[in-house]
């Protein structure tokens, strides 16, 4: 019975839409650059051959998350793509985005309009789709919440909490994050 327990659970770590240390099989092959970016090519919606996914980080939905050239994951980033079928609740990340690590990026939020019944209950908004354009920087342990666009060389301070879109060129940071610098003109 262990035997028939051990491969049922590798079957489900290969087959799984998720990356992340809670997945042994797959996570072991992010520890060498050949092995990753066979999986992420597998994994990703798209994944770039000059991309990188660490160890230590989690992608759940990789099938709507696309992750574009020169992008690094970094230990303790977690990439939250909504599991339901149709087109909102994508994760995009373009061409030359820096990243910190323990980034999250959720395209969901739970429900929590009915104070009388627990929030588990309530089930959860509709998914919102995230991007960060090219070259924007996120810094370390930023939180990006659905909906949220990060406009191209826009910077995100660390430890924000990201409800609104960044324009382009502008520096945003606070929790709520606010913009502390607006684009150049």
């Amino acid at each position: 019975m262990l035997l028939f327990e051990i491969v049922q659970r590798i079957r489900f770590w290969e087959g799984a839409d998720r990356l992340g240390p809670d997945m042994p099989s797959t996570h072991l092959r992010l520890h060498v650059k050949s092995s990753m970016l066979r999986l992420c090519r597998r994994k990703f919606k798209s994944f770039d051959d000059t991309a990188d996914f660490r160890p230590g980080a989690y992608a759940v939905t990789c099938s709507k998350i696309s992750i574009g050239r020169g992008v690094v994951i970094r230990p303790g980033s977690v990439l939250m793509a909504d599991p339901s079928p149709g087109p909102d609740g994508s994760i995009v990340i373009e061409d030359g985005v820096l990243m910190g690590s323990g980034i999250h990026i959720y395209v969901a939020n739970h429900r929590f309009d009915d104070r009388k019944r627990p929030v588990i209950e309530q089930g959860h908004f509709p998914a919102k789709s995230v991007t960060l354009k090219k070259g924007c920087w996120i810094g370390a342990n930023a939180v990006i919440l659905p909906g949220v666009t990060v406009g191209e060389n826009a910077v995100v301070g660390a430890g924000s909490i990201v409800t609104r879109s960044v324009p382009a060129g502008a520096v945003a940071a606070g929790n709520p994050a606010k913009i502390l610098r607006p684009p150049a003109a």
